[in-house]
């Protein structure tokens, strides 16, 4: 089982980012499930969403306490309590920002990209879900882009779409092809 766990703010596209990773997984033949936890229910408020995706049937509904890669779409969060927590050795952390954060508690696998900048560009808002998934999938090449492709087609149409589209072909070309690529072995242990 892969166990993903996403922290932003309201209005960042948090939950959506959960749902569509799920979405992929499942288009991909995976048994997925994704959930959010709120606390304030408004815009700019904390918020986690989770991920778990796996070849078998899992019946697991709780919050991701030890994920495999942790996304992060407000590099500020980074100084709260807590988010970095439970990351499994030699799992990933992901970090929207447009540059390397100063913090010195970041695992040795962590990788940094301007999503929010991404998204202003490809969609003309800032919202960086999109992009994060994109590099998330080419960093570890769990699934194909083609299937968040899909993924976005069950929610979005028209310009939307093809907007989205164009941001996933960016940001994927920001990131090393599968430079977090997890062993069978690995995913099964861990």
């Amino acid at each position: 089982m892969i166990e993903v766990r996403i922290h932003g703010r309201g209005g960042q596209g948090n939950v959506a980012a959960a749902y569509l990773l799920a979405g992929a997984a499942i288009g991909e033949g995976w048994h997925a499930l994704a959930f959010p936890a709120f606390g304030a229910e408004r815009r700019g408020a904390p918020v986690a969403a989770f991920a778990r995706m796996d070849r078998r049937v899992f019946r697991r509904r709780d919050q991701v306490a030890r994920p495999h890669f942790l996304i992060v779409q407000d590099v500020a969060l980074l100084h709260v309590p807590g988010v970095l927590d439970g990351l499994r050795p030699g799992g990933g952390l992901l970090i929207n920002a447009p540059r390397e954060p100063d913090a010195t508690a970041l695992p040795e696998r962590h990788y940094t990209v301007a999503a929010t900048q991404l998204a202003r560009t490809h969609l003309g808002r800032p919202v960086p879900n999109t992009a994060l998934l994109a590099v998330f999938l080419t960093l570890t090449g769990l699934l194909p882009l083609d299937a968040l492709r899909r993924a976005l087609a069950g929610r979005f149409h028209g310009a939307v779409l093809e907007a989205n589209t164009r941001l996933i072909e960016a940001a994927a070309a920001t990131a090393p092809s599968g430079a977090w690529a997890m062993e069978k072995a690995d995913a099964a242990g861990a």
